[in-house]
């Protein structure tokens, strides 16, 4: 069973991996620096600020440190405890994929970190600005499952790194949001 559902994962990766084209690389390796992001940080610094105020975000900045920190290292604990190889270190596939950049990355892959640090704030804050900010919820999904997609095009990343990612920052960006409202009620307006 789990043989098999590998064998699945390694032939879903190459199909879509294989679907990238010199073009699109500068997009997706961009789409993959994590310090691209950082403009929409700043804005999502500023909306907390304008939506909340002075308290409330300094709460919103504590609990997004601790989980990026938390999904983060849980990523690293999975991806050596498991110890499932990237595709660009997995014999079977490596010479027959594509990889974009220049180099591949850790030996193991299980599950992305990228994935679940992108999710896990995109969850947190279409929680917190939902029926406050439009279509943030929306924008922050679509901006995370871009991130979680680039690790497949670049070649560093299975599907089920990445849908283990997803849900395990889902979840965690979940818990985050509801310990950050409580923590709100206790501040008070």
């Amino acid at each position: 069973m789990l043989e098999s559902l590998i064998e699945i994962d390694k032939e879903a990766f190459l199909f879509l991996n294989g679907l990238g084209t010199e073009t699109w690389d500068g997009f997706w390796m961009f789409m993959t620096r994590t310090r691209n992001s950082a403009p929409l940080y700043i804005l999502l610094l500023y909306l907390s600020f304008k939506s909340f105020g002075l308290k409330k975000t300094a709460v919103i900045l504590v609990s997004i440190a601790l989980l990026i920190t938390c999904t983060d290292q849980l990523s690293n604990f999975f991806k050596y405890g498991v110890g499932r190889l990237r595709p660009c270190h997995d014999p079977e596939i490596n010479g027959i994929m594509r990889l974009v950049k220049s180099y591949c990355g850790g030996k193991f892959g299980y599950f992305s970190a990228h994935a679940a640090n992108s999710f896990a704030p995109a969850t947190f804050f279409s929680i917190l600005f939902f029926n406050k900010v439009k279509y943030i919820g929306s924008l922050l999904i679509l901006w995370a499952l871009i991130v979680a997609y680039s690790r497949i095009y670049i070649g560093v990343h299975f599907p089920l790194d990445i849908i283990t990612g997803i849900l395990i920052g889902a979840v965690f960006g979940w818990l985050f949001a509801k310990l950050a409202i409580f923590a709100f009620q206790k501040i008070g307006p």
